[in-house]
């Protein structure tokens, strides 16, 4: 039992002395890196020195007439308005895009009103008396401007619908207020109207046509039905039979353009 115990003790004390040297060692070569470490840091050329501060990249200047400022844009649009206000003439004959007025709603349909209008800047009217006018009374009838007579207003005509058809064919287009014509709202509206344009086909032309030269398609040739035209051709219109019906068809409009516009 002695000589158990005092192996064991001579193991523990070898153990003990063991762990410690190591610690010593670990504690020695953690120190020698943390030197090095920090010695190479003060060496950097970067230390005591800002960091870098972001510089932005100003692209070259445009110098293109296409590139407009604001004063450039304001000065063209004044420009565009003033191109047809006459200069020294009549408040209440200036076009309706050289003034602005102060419109009210509440007027009577149909009936004189009167507005209180002024000219735009760079616009110079004068009144009856040629003085020179800020402000002035304008008299028109009460009435949006969709609601003018066709003859007041222009629209885009469309040349790609049928005007031969039934039922009648309309088309949505863009119309706008002739200069001279006031109005209550927008100048510049939405309207559908009834497919009607012409390609210069003339009607007599037709009709003369194939009364004269129908058994040959003649009248099919003009009105641009070449198919047609070839079947009359070729079968001496149809015997004189389909001769008399394209007269009688043409005459009454029933027959028109291939293009489908209408007859002048």
């Amino acid at each position: 039992m002695e000589v158990s115990y005092s192996t064991k003790s001579l193991y523990l004390s070898c153990f003990t002395t063991t762990q410690a040297h190591f610690t010593l060692e670990f504690r020695g070569m953690f120190l020698y890196l943390l030197n090095v470490s920090f010695a190479g840091y003060l060496s950097s050329a970067h230390v005591g020195q800002e960091p870098p501060r972001y510089t932005p990249q100003h692209s070259p200047a445009v110098s293109s007439s296409a590139v407009s400022t604001p004063s450039s844009d304001s000065t063209t649009v004044t420009e565009n308005y003033t191109a047809k206000c006459p200069s020294g003439g009549l408040c209440t004959k200036l076009p309706a895009d050289c003034f602005t007025c102060q419109f009210y709603y509440n007027c009577s349909y149909g009936k004189p009103a009167n507005f209180t209008c002024a000219p735009k800047k760079g616009v110079d009217c004068v009144n009856e008396s040629n003085q020179a006018q800020v402000s002035f009374n304008l008299t028109m009838d009460c009435q949006f401007c969709w609601q003018l007579d066709s003859s007041q207003y222009r629209c885009n005509i469309s040349t790609t619908c049928m005007t031969v058809s039934c039922p009648r064919k309309r088309y949505n287009t863009t119309c706008k207020v002739l200069d001279h014509v006031n109005c209550l709202g927008k100048r510049e509206f939405q309207k559908r109207l009834f497919c009607n344009w012409t390609g210069g086909y003339k009607w007599s032309t037709a009709l003369t046509l194939s009364i004269t030269l129908g058994g040959f398609g003649a009248d099919r040739f003009y009105l641009g039905q070449w198919r047609e035209g070839l079947g009359k051709l070729f079968s001496f219109g149809g015997l004189g039979i389909w001769t008399l019906i394209d007269v009688l068809l043409i005459a009454v409009g029933y027959v028109g353009p291939a293009d489908g516009s209408l007859y002048i």
